[in-house]
């Protein structure tokens, strides 16, 4: 608990104290006193110790225009208890009140620590090392291309490349994995990790508001501002609901004792107990408080929900699109097979290849140049590379030692009326060809990542519907993906457009929402087409987390069944909360409108309720991975 909660919980304590002796002697000893004056002096005492501040809340939004709220509801509803002789009751109705107050609070806390815990992955200082002796400055103020040294159980404040060291690195504030990963020289670090035992020097590649940290922070303090429907229902509902039951108490106060014929002060008590009863606290609090706990679910498990309507959309998802490389498949590509063509050695083919590639920075590109170093060690690119030009979705068009080299797919080819020849084995060809004649073909491979497999059997065991990949690869390969994971449908030798045009496609097909999940920059235009646009985390490009919906912190594809199963029961919990507290209220007013619920059934019906609710949302918190 907090300093304002434990304050809270005194007053609560110390005003229960007052009151239940209080209670007692109004039942025994003053039960026929007629001195309402010495009474009400009495209860008022307990009353302003435990209600002072809703009647202070209450003025002030009346002075501020904002009259309907709970505040407003129980100071009428005491006020009139009050009136009509109702003492206990009405220090009661405040007093319990005041107890679901407080749980609340200390639930909203408690659903609120997963995301909090979130919140405490911002660095505070970095380590700039200045004529041998380090100096810690704001992780703004460091530019990219510095070093930074991350010493053993420091916090990494800025996103970069290892240039020394080795460590283990603990990265369950992102990604909720409790295994540490290992880091050596030559290895991306993302911010927000702890450095475990090892001293890291650090180049920085990106500044501070750029950073995985910055976003990450950046994303959960937006995530409250997207609401589901349902969400929105229920502040909508509650703003004209309010003011049509005080509207109808008042009605209830007037004719009751006009049609029956009974005193005025029990036409009030029913009016009060209806107040009290309509109160809409259980639905205003529950419902967000339900998306709220599952998205700090989500969070716990290193899934970032941008907000509550996309578990909500999640909850009606029945088709999700997949990427391949970098999604499906590790994204770590091998030259498998060097294929050149008579009169052409390997090594002249690698070599045209890894420089024709130089300047990319496609993992397609970083394999070939990867190849050449590993297989020809030492030896040195062309210095006369020039007029390089990408072809998107094609390859790349260079001119070295003056001559014209074309490297890319078989399209590239066709394009320039190249004939080509069938690779021998699966994966992605990249063909070459120096002034219009063809030179040959390197076959390079990606492997399917270990639990790209379990995800879709997953997500299919949990009821979606349809599985679906697409990749500009050939289509051999995608084939081959495919049928290795058990998707449904794929598409291949797509272009960034076409990969839009065919998510529309299934869009227009699905009266279900469908969801896209990708990684790379090209992937960007997808995710934000899509119902639901899930983006890889740890390895995604920029582009790709900025237009996803919900990002996959430690790219583990598995966890997006988890999350589905958050948003299921994230959504049926807030279901169960409005049935539940609307049901019950309905039942609860109609006995006070005839007289069979007091004040007592009233309590139950507001704080009872909220209490009730409360801890039904709190099961959102609760999904473990499995």
């Amino acid at each position: 608990m907090n300093k304002k909660q434990k304050r809270m919980l005194f007053r609560i304590l110390l005003t229960a104290v007052i009151y239940f002796p209080l209670l007692i002697l109004n039942h025994t000893l003053w039960a026929d006193s007629d001195n309402w004056l010495f009474l009400t002096a009495v209860f008022l005492v307990p009353y302003i110790l435990i209600g002072w501040d809703i009647i202070f809340k209450a003025a002030r939004n009346i002075k501020n225009g904002q009259v309907f709220d709970e505040n407003f509801l129980m100071c009428i509803a005491t006020f009139g208890a009050f009136g009509v002789g109702e003492y206990s009751e009405a220090v009661a109705v405040m007093l319990f009140y005041q107890v679901g107050e407080l749980f609340q609070n200390v639930a909203v806390n408690r659903s609120r620590q997963s995301i909090s815990d979130l919140m405490n992955i911002c660095p505070e200082y970095a380590n700039i090392e200045k004529d041998g002796v380090l100096e810690q400055v704001d992780p703004d103020d460091v530019a990219v291309g510095d070093t930074i040294v991350i010493k053993a159980g420091e916090r990494i404040p800025l996103d970069g490349v290892v240039i020394s060291g080795e460590s283990y690195v603990d990265t369950s504030a992102l990604t909720g994995e409790s295994v540490p990963r290992r880091i050596a020289e030559g290895d991306d670090i993302i911010s927000g990790c702890v450095n475990g035992s090892g001293l890291l020097r650090v180049q920085v590649t990106k500044e501070f508001d750029d950073s995985t940290v910055a976003r990450i922070l950046e994303l959960v303090e937006n995530a409250s501002s997207k609401k589901a429907r349902v969400e929105n229902f229920i502040t909508r509902f509650a703003r004209y609901y309010t003011p049509i039951v005080v509207i109808c108490a008042v009605i209830l106060a007037i004719l009751y004792p006009l049609i029956s014929g009974e005193v005025v002060s029990e036409g009030i008590r029913r009016a009060c107990s209806f107040l009290v009863i309509s109160c809409p606290c259980a639905l205003v609090i529950s419902v967000p408080m339900g998306f709220f706990g599952g998205i700090g679910a989500a969070s716990s498990h290193g899934v970032l929900v941008k907000g509550s309507n996309y578990l909500e959309l999640l909850d009606q998802m029945e088709t999700i699109v997949f990427d391949k490389t970098g999604t499906l498949t590790q994204g770590n590509f091998r030259v498998t097979k060097v294929a050149p063509v008579s009169g052409v050695t390997k090594e002249n083919l690698l070599m045209l290849a890894a420089a024709a590639e130089k300047y990319s920075d496609h993992p397609i590109a970083k394999s070939i140049q990867d190849a050449w170093k590993e297989q020809f060690p030492g030896e040195e690119l062309p210095e006369q590379i020039e007029e390089t030009k990408e072809v998107s979705g094609h390859g790349i068009e260079v001119k070295i030692n003056g001559k014209k080299i074309l490297a890319g797919n078989e399209k590239l080819m066709k394009q320039y009326r190249i004939p080509t020849e069938t690779p021998q084995g699966i994966g992605t060809v990249v063909y070459l060809a120096e002034e219009g004649r063809y030179l040959g073909y390197l076959l390079i491979s990606d492997t399917v990542k270990p639990q790209a497999a379990k995800a879709i059997r997953e997500l299919k065991q949990i009821g979606v519907a349809k599985t679906v990949m697409l990749t500009g690869d050939k289509k051999e390969v995608g084939e081959a993906v495919a049928r290795e994971l058990g998707l449904d449908e794929v598409y291949a030798e797509l272009l960034p457009g076409d990969k839009v045009e065919k998510v529309e496609e299934l869009l227009e097909k699905s009266n279900a929402k469908v969801a896209f999940v990708g990684d790379g920059i090209n992937d960007a235009p997808v995710l934000s087409r899509a119902d639901i646009g899930i983006a890889m985390g740890s390895m995604g490009s920029d582009a790709a987390i900025e237009a996803a919906d919900i990002v996959l912190m430690d790219d583990d594809p598995s966890k997006i069944s988890l999350v589905v199963k958050i948003a299921r029961k994230t959504l049926a919990i807030v279901k169960e909360n409005i049935v539940f507290a609307l049901g019950v209220k309905i039942l609860v007013l109609l006995l006070a409108t005839v007289g069979l619920a007091n004040m007592w059934e009233a309590v139950f019906a507001d704080v009872g309720v909220s209490v009730i609710a409360i801890l039904n949302s709190m099961r959102a918190l609760k999904i473990k991975k499995k």
